[in-house]
């Protein structure tokens, strides 16, 4: 028998006053033989025999998840499972009833979650001004400043320094890839969001646009190396500049794991010196293209990654399809739309990504 982790002894008394555990042993996926035996699950599962306060006995299962690379690589996933096992359970005729769900503390005392709900974060506060104020000034005055060059250029620096930090793990970067496509906030769900009569954007087109992104995600193959730590959701509404004049800056939500191709963040910050100019396309020649410019210099010749441009489509289509989202952008024009969504097409449908094709946008 394997020793009593004294967390469980302690969870077991509160669920059953005056029970106590008198057993526990390893639950292997499969006890069978030969060449159907199943050698991995998705947890590592004790079997635990309890005696209760009358002498009666009863099994519990206690359950915890492992790190793989089916999607549980990361705390949050497997936090996830278990929360929607607990919620769901309960739903299924004839299942195994669940009893609680909880955080496993680091002295090893269970904290219960059976009575939570939603979940909550709590952070610090960032003052200043979002960039996308800074953009939405350039577009309305048709020209940028040598303070907005020098934020540009920060940017891009930072991403620059934050991109060296490369992370050896071909799981996590085929996780990143597979998140671009098929996670609800990746490509899929964004086509999901847009229903049935979105103008510029019918369902013939997001579907040759889906088509082209999961053949980039055979094309990504072999560019595990190019896996680097990310913000993830690198944008304007995301960078906080201090209200003082300067390039000091603060940065919000950090998203989907912090690590990724660098062409995640480059593009979902480029696009938009594009996006606020698109409505007023005589803001883009003085106002926001060198801006756009800028960025993309910075960027390529700081980092040294060409590479970046002959896998940028994609996450550049990613994004495009983010501005245009009828959800989140309802007010767009139509023109606006069909410009962004036919800037992703153009891109997915190049071997490598050419910055200067943004000019036709404005021509």
């Amino acid at each position: 028998m394997a020793q009593v982790p004294e967390g469980l002894s302690q969870l077991v008394r509160w669920l059953f006053p005056g029970a106590a555990v008198v057993g526990v042993e390893p639950l292997a996926p499969d006890t069978g033989r030969g060449d159907t035996r199943k050698v991995e699950g998705y947890g590592a599962p004790l079997r635990v025999a309890v005696r209760g306060a009358d002498g009666s006995t009863r099994v519990l299962v206690f359950r915890t998840a492992s790190a793989n690379a089916f999607g549980h690589d990361r705390r949050s996933d497997r936090a996830q499972g278990m929360l929607l096992a607990f919620d769901t359970f309960p739903r299924i005729p004839g299942h195994v009833e669940a009893l609680d769900v909880g955080a496993i503390l680091p002295g090893g005392r269970l904290l219960s979650l059976r009575e939570g709900g939603e979940l909550y974060l709590l952070t610090t506060f960032a003052e200043g001004r979002i960039y996308a104020e800074d953009l939405r000034r350039i577009a309305a005055r048709g020209t940028s400043t040598l303070e907005d060059r020098e934020r540009c250029e920060a940017l891009a620096r930072w991403l620059v320094a934050l991109h060296r930090e490369k992370i050896d793990d071909a799981d996590g970067y085929r996780r990143a890839v597979r998140d671009l496509l098929g996670h609800g906030e990746g490509i899929f769900g964004m086509v999901d969001a847009y229903g049935p009569s979105v103008p510029a954007a019918p369902a013939e087109r997001l579907l040759g646009i889906e088509q082209r992104c999961l053949a980039w995600r055979w094309r990504l193959r072999g560019e595990e190396r190019r896996l680097a730590r990310t913000h993830g959701d690198f944008h304007p509404f995301n960078v906080v500049f201090e209200k003082a004049r300067g390039a000091r800056f603060a940065l919000l939500d950090a998203s989907r794991g912090c690590q990724g191709d660098p062409a995640d963040d480059v593009t979902c910050m480029a696009v938009n010196y594009v996006f606020f100019a698109i409505d007023r396309p005589a803001a883009w020649a003085r106002g926001l293209a060198p801006l756009w410019r800028r960025f993309w210099e910075v960027y390529l010749s700081e980092s040294g990654d060409r590479n970046v441009l002959e896998v940028a489509p994609p996450w550049l289509a990613w994004r495009c399809l983010v501005l245009s989202s009828p959800r989140f952008y309802p007010n767009l024009p139509a023109q606006a739309r069909d410009a962004l969504l036919g800037l992703a097409e153009r891109a997915l449908a190049s071997r490598r990504f050419d910055p200067e094709s943004a000019e036709e946008l404005f021509r």
